[in-house]
């Protein structure tokens, strides 16, 4: 059979292979724990759960506008207001299947064959993929210092007359760095003065501990939406554990909607209206929602900093948002595909490699679950590569020996 070159060359979702394969091993029966997985385990928000039955039985489920319907740009437009000081127009809003959607929209939107987009290491899998799936070139920039924030300097000096976005993903994923105010602003800056769109996905904006805030671009511009060249996306899926709705948006300058608009009418037509709704929901409903969620994975990553503590030879710097860790491992193995597979296969824990997010030698876990999983699965990790760790342990009713050291 003949394919597309350019698609076969797309590869696979790491994270949504890996899942697949825990859920295999635990129709089997065996004692998995998924620390690979990156959604909350929290309810629908009750006001979401409540908008989308509603209008699932009106029974008026048709087709929206592909830019979104009215009521859920509003929604979004006061969230942007509250959230980001900024009043926006419909015009400046596209709602998506997805932040995931959103991303990919903007850069079939924004480029060229060979245009570049700056990508900062460690990345979220899907940026590079994305890109080169849109002929786009991505330009990874990776701290060299053994920290997850890069320096100015290395941005800049990757800039070049090619270079269409730099994409700013704070709090990060997957390693949970927020990235100084200062380094936002000069991002700014250096965007404005080049004439380069600064894309930022804030995601995890409102998911960030012990008081550390994620400074918003906008904050450090006095340009109006439409001269500005920051674009934002956003989405309920991780702010509202809301990751089976795909429902994210834009907001940005009219011209780049209006093209995203006719793009996303190309390809999905529009976002289901119970989704819609359910999204509207949660916007529009209390809020306290958000911070009991972020109270818990607060609890969760002071959690796994305990645990990490005894872990002899890994290394970890503390993250101060999202509900993911990017602990070091060269110091038992520098291939962390290698380290991932051993993990699952020894001591039946999902891991996900540094590899896949540019940061090898490194694997990322997710702290999204229950204490005792993450207690228990971090357990389980020291178990199979920390000599210094007991010898013996049980994994689900079987008692298991290290016997590889």
């Amino acid at each position: 059979m003949r394919l597309s070159k350019l698609a076969s060359d797309i590869a696979e979702s790491p994270t949504f292979a890996l899942n697949e394969e825990a859920r295999l091993l635990k129709e089997r029966g065996e004692a998995v724990i998924n620390l690979g997985i990156g959604e909350p385990k929290n309810k629908t928000p009750i006001a979401a759960v409540l908008a989308s039955g509603a209008k699932l039985t009106s029974g008026d489920v048709k087709y929206t506008p592909p830019d979104g319907l009215a009521s859920m740009k509003k929604a979004v437009i006061r969230y942007t207001e509250e959230n980001y000081d900024r009043l926006v127009a419909p015009e400046n809003v596209i709602i998506t299947n997805g932040a995931k959607q959103s991303l990919y929209d903007i850069f079939y939107s924004i480029l060229n064959p060979q245009d570049e987009v700056i990508v900062i290491a460690p990345y979220w899998v899907s940026y590079p993929e994305m890109i080169k799936m849109c002929l786009g070139i991505p330009v990874i920039v990776t701290p060299e210092d053994g920290t997850f924030t890069p320096r100015f300097e290395d941005i800049e000096r990757a800039v070049t007359s090619s270079t269409r976005a730099i994409i700013v993903n704070s709090p990060n994923n997957p390693s949970g760095a927020v990235y100084p105010p200062e380094l936002i602003r000069k991002i700014v800056e250096l965007c404005e003065r080049k004439g380069i769109f600064m894309i930022c996905d804030d995601i995890y904006h409102k998911l960030t501990f012990d008081h550390v805030v994620a400074q918003p671009a906008w904050s450090f511009t006095k340009k109006d939406i439409e001269n500005s060249h920051i674009i934002v996306v956003n989405g309920v899926a991780k702010l509202y554990g809301m990751t089976g709705f795909r429902v994210g948006w834009v907001v940005g300058p009219r011209d780049l909607i209006r093209v995203m608009t006719n793009v996303l009418a190309q390809t999905t037509s529009c976002v289901s209206p119970i989704a819609q709704a359910a999204a509207e929901g949660a916007l529009n409903g209390l809020q306290s929602v958000v911070e009991a969620l972020r109270l818990q994975i607060q609890n969760n990553r002071d959690v796994v900093l305990q645990e990490m503590r005894t872990f002899t030879g890994a290394r970890l710097v503390e993250p101060q948002g999202t509900f993911y860790a990017l602990p070091d491992l060269r110091a038992f193995n520098g291939n962390s595909v290698e380290v991932s597979k051993f993990l699952l296969k020894k001591a039946m824990v999902v891991t996900v490699p540094g590899k896949e997010f540019g940061m090898e030698g490194h694997i990322r876990i997710s702290f999204a679950g229950s204490v005792k999983d993450i207690t228990e699965g971090i357990a389980r990790i020291k178990w199979a590569l920390d000599p210094t760790s007991p010898n013996e342990i049980y994994i689900g009713d079987r008692k298991m020996i290290r016997d590889w050291m």
